[in-house]
């Protein structure tokens, strides 16, 4: 079955992807979190449209993306979520909310795909994101995030102070982090699948 991502799934694609998954994934999971949507003909081609929109905006000679780059290199992201006291974010931030932070902040169009950040960022620090603007014009964009409300905790100070990542809880300070409320882990496609050919099985009978 072919959804289109509403937000960012990791392993799976970007927002705005259409991906192919189990039938059951999608209805069981996607759908039901606001993660995905059924990939309809129409909604397809409003995507397409929107993104031929978008790359007129984004840089299309060397001239432009190195003028694009001496912007983003003055340029420094600002992040606040929920984080726990060591630094763990209670959520992340992904190469679709760093795209629309740009935008936002500078009016700039970057292709989320060339934000080249291989994981979502889960802690509290100072990063460096790869950007790829066009060709070999590349940038190093700075990224803060930071606690909601901006109040650091002494470690959570003292990694930002260091220009690095809080180091991971460890010992007594991991079971002091405060538990983040989530969903049931994400089933796979291959166990949702499983699920499905066993729900299809008929009862046998008694003897």
């Amino acid at each position: 079955m072919n959804v289109i991502l509403l937000q960012d799934v990791e392993k799976l694609g970007l927002r705005g992807d259409v991906v192919s998954v189990a039938r059951g994934y999608a209805r069981n999971y996607l759908i039901p979190r606001n993660l995905a949507e059924p990939a309809t003909p129409a909604k397809v081609e409003e995507i397409k449209k929107r993104d031929a929109r978008r790359a007129l905006q984004e840089a299309r000679s060397a001239e432009q993306a190195e003028a694009i780059a001496d912007k983003l290199r003055k340029t420094v992201l600002r992040f606040e979520l929920k984080a726990g006291p060591t630094g763990a974010l209670f959520g992340s931030v992904n190469p679709s909310d760093i795209a629309d932070e740009i935008w936002r902040t500078r009016k700039i169009r970057i292709d989320r795909r060339k934000i080249e950040l291989p994981n979502p960022i889960k802690r509290i620090g100072n990063y460096a994101v790869p950007v790829h603007i066009f060709e070999e014009v590349s940038v190093e964009l700075k990224t803060l995030v930071v606690p909601e409300g901006g109040q650091l905790t002494p470690e959570q100070e003292l990694a930002m102070t260091a220009g690095e990542p809080a180091e991971e809880p460890t010992g007594e300070q991991a079971s002091a982090e405060p538990e983040e409320p989530v969903d049931e882990a994400a089933p796979t496609e291959e166990e949702q699948s499983e699920d499905e050919s066993a729900a299809d099985e008929p009862a046998g009978s008694e003897s």
